[in-house]
């Protein structure tokens, strides 16, 4: 790793220095003592392919610096750079004006540098407390780690129970441990990543009242997120990337959230058109009084939800994680099975059936969690789509695979839906998170189904990822599929979705067309007014 510093990397380091900071009241107020961490001249080579190109980055105390970029940018490259997860092929980092060496996230940590992931870095068999005392100075006895994690919980309002399994929570559980782990270490530097991409509108409230706090109190955090409104809100200076390279700078509240996304794709991004209406095709999808027992301890029970979706619309269902979405997603795509006539798809009773099967009826699923689940991140791209698209198309003669039909038909996906990747056929685990969720999605719908069935369509994807992920849900419809959309995200909802219901304890509300409902009465609804088992039917 080199360790010398450019004479333009020195220029830049005192212009930034002479630039101003802004105080916790937006006041701007001259910074005199540096930035707190840098980054100079950083390049992470993996073989052929730069992921980062000669960037520099500066972050001060008590500021929230947002690092922008479409998927794939470098971004997240960039950040485990500064915390540990990976040496640059050239350039410095410093801490206080003094180059460092952070060669493991634990100097990292010792440092002073604290890091939210996007994808969870968490083991699925330990509890809570478990894995938060990986982190954790050692002898720190099992009762203090539980003290200190309920205490913190009453402070900021993120509650854990240290004796769950990791396994058995939602994704937005999952979520406030990574956040309560990191904040339990004290950090100078927290690195959020994408921190509020499975968080509902009052978590995600909560979360940005502690890094305001965070920030007055004089740390220094640095914010990626494809939410660019809350970048607006709670950023004064944001670092733009794009294809690994620094392209701009600026104040995010001096600019509008399509100014942003522009920056980042080096294009105005189009807003995502409705369809025309189209007529009310078939029944396609018809749950009648679905009830599912817990499957696990700490799951959610199904009651009796009842509801169809016609080929031609998309049907939303909103709710805040942990009320029973995972066990829904389950039933309908088959790896839970519930009696027949419970699901019936195209009419057919498919509740019995499991996965492959309904997908021969004109199935097709995305399930939430996109490594693992949705796809096997040690695997190539056109060995994912042998995975899930086997049992619909030609890709295996007696009992083979057709690996050139499977690497054109990943092509396809990854043209179709603009995939960045590495390589013509890389493993999945290689790609950013963005462009992974682009690819199992693109999977589906290319596969043309007569219903689509997707949870958190566009989790942790930039704004012009999001908008093509949108639009093929909406041209989907318009061609004569049912799609049902289940997600977190309220503008995302009332953005695509003709009809939106609500799932709060295993119940489900009745769906209420978009026109006649409120974001105000859909959150109502996601904390629990007015569903109950009586009113979970509709049809």
């Amino acid at each position: 790793m080199s360790r010398r510093r450019p004479s333009r990397v020195r220029k830049r380091r005192a212009s930034w220095r002479a630039s101003p900071s802004t105080s916790s009241d937006g006041r701007a107020v001259a910074s005199e003592a540096g930035p707190l961490f840098g980054a100079y001249g950083i390049v992470k080579r993996f073989g052929a392919f730069t992921a980062n190109d000669h960037i520099d980055l500066e972050i001060r105390a008590g500021e929230i610096h947002a690092l922008l970029g479409e998927n794939g940018a470098g971004k997240s490259t960039l950040m485990k750079i500064l915390y540990g997860l990976l040496e640059p092929t050239e350039g410095v980092v410093t801490h206080r004006g003094e180059t460092v060496r952070l060669g493991s996230p634990e100097a990292a940590r010792r440092l002073g540098i604290g890091m939210v992931f996007q994808h969870f870095s968490l083991c699925e068999n330990l509890t809570v407390a478990e894995n938060i005392a990986l982190v954790m100075e050692r002898g720190l006895s099992r009762a203090d780690l539980a003290r200190r994690i309920a205490a913190l919980g009453d402070t900021y309002g993120l509650h854990l129970e240290p004796d769950r399994p990791v396994w058995s929570l939602s994704a937005g559980e999952r979520q406030r441990i990574e956040i309560v782990r990191c904040l339990l270490q004290d950090p100078k530097l927290v690195i959020l990543d994408e921190p509020t991409s499975v968080l509902t509108p009052g978590e995600a409230e909560v979360l940005f009242t502690v890094l305001e706090r965070l920030r007055d109190e004089g740390r220094a955090l640095l914010y990626i997120s494809h939410r660019l409104d809350e970048v607006r809100r709670l950023c004064a200076r944001a670092t733009i990337l794009r294809a690994g390279k620094v392209v701009g700078a600026c104040d995010p509240r001096a600019e509008s959230a399509a100014s942003l996304a522009a920056m980042m794709v080096g294009e105005e991004v189009r807003e995502v058109a409705a369809a025309p209406g189209a007529a009310a095709g078939p029944e396609r999808l018809r749950l009648d009084r679905l009830s599912l027992p817990a499957p696990r301890l700490h799951a959610t029970a199904l009651r009796d939800i009842t509801l169809a979706i016609r080929g031609g619309e998309i049907l939303g269902i909103a709710g805040i994680a942990g009320n029973g979405q995972a066990e829904l997603f389950a039933a309908l795509s088959g790896e839970t099975t519930v009696p027949a006539e419970a699901v019936r798809i195209d009419g057919e009773p498919a509740g019995h059936l499991g996965i492959n099967a309904r997908r021969r009826l004109g199935a097709a699923f995305v399930p939430e969690e996109r490594n693992g689940h949705a796809a096997a991140p040690g695997l190539s791209l056109s060995d994912n789509i042998v995975l899930s698209r086997h049992a619909t198309a030609p890709l295996t003669r007696f009992g083979l695979v057709r690996r050139a039909a499977a690497r054109a038909l990943a092509a396809s996906v990854s043209t179709a839906f603009d995939v960045r990747k590495a390589g013509p056929d890389p493993a999945a685990g290689t790609l950013s998170g963005g462009n992974l969720q682009k690819f199992v999605v693109g999977r589906e719908i290319l596969a043309e189904p007569g219903l689509l069935v997707v949870d958190q369509p566009t989790w942790g994807v930039d704004a012009a990822a999001a908008a093509r992920i949108r639009q093929a849900l909406i041209d989907l419809a318009a061609r004569g599929s049912a799609v049902l959309v289940i997600s977190q995200d309220l503008d995302e909802l009332f953005e695509i979705a003709g009809r939106i219901a609500v799932l709060h304890g295993g119940s489900l509300s009745p769906p209420v067309a978009r026109a006649e409902t409120s974001r105000e009465a859909v959150g109502l609804l996601m904390g629990g007014a007015g569903t109950s088992s009586e009113t979970a039917h509709a049809a």
